[in-house]
């Protein structure tokens, strides 16, 4: 069975067709959760150093995917704006493209004239796809695009409507491939993630093994699982280049995925798509979930991917310092097998010679504070928590204005009223504390969509009731 799925996954042709080099152009990559894609307005985003536009395009409802460069005077389309017509309009001479590419209209130019009608008019266009609530976009050759599998997680395609899925997604200041290499590593989590959501407790060997490998990406098992066993045993599959998932089926939880996209969007740079779907035994926990609003959801996830965001951060330039990915067998100490999906990893990359960015070297260091930034890197970009994020402003606001008045009309009774104003002075002053409590409150929330914690939960003094535990 795992030998038929490698052969079929070979026959995708992704990564191109030559059997001895992965060319990481010749991919499908998702780019946004449609969720958080907005139609009424044009959005950027960069794949492989390459500046793309996304825009909806109503003509033909689809979304569309165009090089982010006016060919007029190369500026950026994502700038400008969707017009009254449906086409995508270019901010600086409001030249016009549908959503082929070609030139609609060139204002500049004389009646009768036809230049828009050249294909150096034209925007290049790239091939989309929507699978499992994500766009997709092919960066490569356009004729291929038919002829490549999208990288979907098999499982979900299985009785789709009994899963439930929570989702976040993030841009990281480190490569698609650190990121691989991290969530391929189930052992880091008792220690990396200890008291959010791994115990140092559960630590204990891991005996990984490596099933199916070839230019496709690999599959492999722990027989044991996590927690020492307790959950029972976890598969994991590798999609070169950036998707992998741990499958898990336990008596306690039901069946659970640890889905990962890593999409690059530039050296040094990727955006991670989190996936965490579930099917319960039971229809309880499942309703429970969906109760939960995603932007409460997307800030605990963030947490998470901060416990290790900063040592990925320098691991990355440590590695690159001792020869990069040629050289991970001297640069790393890798005794037992619970590195053995790194090390496939690694082997994989240096036996197809690819490198997605090829001569490019990391960016300038950025101080630690910049590196737990959350709003550029997620919450502008997500469409539950930008609106949750000025709906508490608005509340904010709202409480220091109600909290302001009532501490200008107390004393005002006080005066004007003496001793009959005592009750409506107490119902004022009670108001005023709710109101400055509910502001800092709210303010601690608000900071949330802003920036992480700088001491990670495992770094915590311990009480003793967690010494125990």
């Amino acid at each position: 069975m795992v030998q038929a799925i490698a052969t079929n996954r070979e026959l995708s042709l992704a990564g191109g067709n030559d059997p001895a080099r992965f060319d990481w152009k010749e991919v499908w990559y998702p780019i946004y959760y449609v969720r958080d894609l907005d139609r009424a307005k044009p959005l950027s985003f960069t794949l492989l150093g390459q500046d793309l536009v996304i825009w909806w395009d109503r003509t033909a409802a689809t979304w569309r995917v165009f090089e982010d460069k006016c060919p007029h005077r190369l500026a950026p389309l994502s700038e400008g704006r969707i017009a009254e017509d449906g086409t995508l309009e270019c901010p600086y001479h409001g030249w016009a493209f549908t959503g082929t590419g070609a030139c609609d209209r060139i204002p500049q130019q004389v009646d009768g004239s036809t230049a828009e009608i050249s294909k150096r008019a034209c925007v290049r266009s790239f091939p989309t796809a929507i699978r499992q609530g994500m766009l997709f976009v092919y960066p490569g050759q356009a004729d291929n695009a038919a002829k490549v599998d999208i990288p979907i997680v098999e499982p979900l395609e299985e009785s789709a409507d009994e899963w439930v899925c929570v989702d976040t997604f993030r841009d990281l200041p480190y490569d698609a491939l650190t990121l691989m290499e991290n969530v391929l590593d189930s052992s880091h989590l008792p220690y990396t993630h200890h008291r959010s959501v791994g115990n140092r407790a559960n630590a204990a060997p891991v005996e990984l093994e490596v099933v199916a490998s070839g230019k496709w990406g690999f599959q492999g098992k722990w027989e044991e699982g996590p927690r020492r066993g307790k959950l029972g045993r976890q598969d994991t599959t590798y999609i070169a280049p950036g998707l992998m998932w741990h499958d898990l089926t336990s008596k306690q939880f039901g069946r659970t995925l640890t889905v990962v996209y890593a999409t690059p969007i530039r050296k040094g740079e990727c955006r991670l798509f989190a996936r965490f779907p579930f099917k319960f035994a039971t229809k309880l926990p499942g309703f429970l979930i969906k109760l939960s609003p995603r932007w409460y959801s997307h800030i605990n996830q963030n947490a998470i991917l901060e416990d290790d965001q900063i040592f990925l951060y320098r691991q990355e330039r440590y590695l690159e310092a001792h020869g990069g990915s040629d050289n991970f067998a001297k640069a790393f100490y890798l005794p037992t097998k619970a590195d053995l999906f790194v090390i496939e990893l690694r082997q994989w990359v240096n036996c197809y010679s690819i490198d997605p960015f090829p001569g490019d070297v990391l960016p300038p260091a950025i101080p630690k504070a910049k590196l737990l930034d959350r709003y550029h890197s997620h919450t502008v970009n997500c469409a539950s928590c930008r609106t949750a994020l000025a709906n508490i402003q608005r509340l904010r606001k709202g409480a220091a204005i109600i909290g302001a008045i009532a501490c200008i009309i107390s004393p005002l009774l006080a005066v004007t009223l003496g001793q009959g104003s005592v009750s409506a002075i107490a119902i004022l002053t009670a108001l005023s504390l709710v109101c400055g409590a509910g502001w800092m409150g709210l303010g601690r929330l608000e900071r949330q969509f802003f920036e992480g914690r700088s001491i990670p939960p495992r770094n915590l003094p311990e009480s003793k009731r967690d010494r125990k535990s």
